[in-house]
């Protein structure tokens, strides 16, 4: 198998794991994504979104797992770990992933709206500032994609319910 091809496999189960996480959030009726941190092979933090459990705007699945790979290498630095999430970071993730010197960042789905690591902007190859991550993008994009539309599809579907339960009163 060549170094590509074994990368890539790589890239796949992790994310695999990330989206595992990213169901975890759904369960509890979180935006479904998730991440892990990984480091020489071995997974050493995740999280999921829990915003709304939290009620707290930084609940992000990425800065939850990059605050779990501090504890778990007693440094705020990341350098030799690579972060897989299952949606591209936003402009406070990809704040966060530049502060924790993390060198590689593996997303699933685009993000449209707020993805700062290749679609709206890349703030990690950003030359300004003082560090820079590789990314790779569209690592199991349909799966990745389709947990976040399923999730808006049912919440469309039960307000639009609870709209209609609303009126028949």
């Amino acid at each position: 198998m060549s170094f590509k091809a074994q990368w890539q496999q790589d890239d796949e189960k992790y994310m695999e794991t990330a989206l595992k996480e990213a169901r975890k959030a759904g369960d509890l009726g979180e935006v479904p994504i998730g991440a892990v941190i990984v480091k020489d092979g071995r997974i050493i933090a995740s999280g999921h979104n829990l915003r709304e459990a939290g009620q707290s705007a930084t609940a992000h699945a990425e800065l939850l797992a990059i605050e779990k790979a501090c504890e778990a290498v007693g440094s705020w630095r990341l350098e030799e770990c690579t972060l897989y999430v299952t949606l591209e970071p936003c402009p406070m993730c990809a704040g966060a992933i530049i502060q924790a010197r993390l060198p590689r960042v593996v997303y699933g789905a685009a993000d449209p709206k707020a993805g700062c690591c290749g679609t709206l902007m890349n703030l990690l190859d950003e030359p300004r500032f003082n560090h820079r991550a590789v990314v790779s993008s569209g690592v199991l994009k349909e799966d990745c994609a389709f947990l976040l539309t399923d999730f808006f599809r049912k919440l469309r579907e039960q307000k639009k319910a609870i709209r209609s339960n609303k009126t028949a009163d």
